[in-house]
């Protein structure tokens, strides 16, 4: 499980900075720049869930070892 986590993590930080170049930064909110925003918010969304399952697996280790 932890390493198709570390996996999931590096692909969506590779999503994110492909969505990054393809950003028209003189005006972000329109065309193919939207899609690649949206993308980048996505991708970033993703990562933040990934890191969230890892924390509660660790948080989850500590409170088994604890009870034994």
């Amino acid at each position: 499980m932890k390493v198709i986590t570390r996996i999931l993590m590096f692909l969506s930080l590779g999503m994110i900075l492909f969505n990054l170049f393809q950003l028209n930064w003189q005006s972000p909110l329109e065309g193919k720049s939207l899609i690649a925003l949206i993308g980048i918010i996505a991708s970033s969304c993703a990562f933040l869930l990934l890191i969230i399952l890892e924390i509660s697996k660790k948080i989850l280790a500590i409170s088994k070892s604890k009870k034994n």
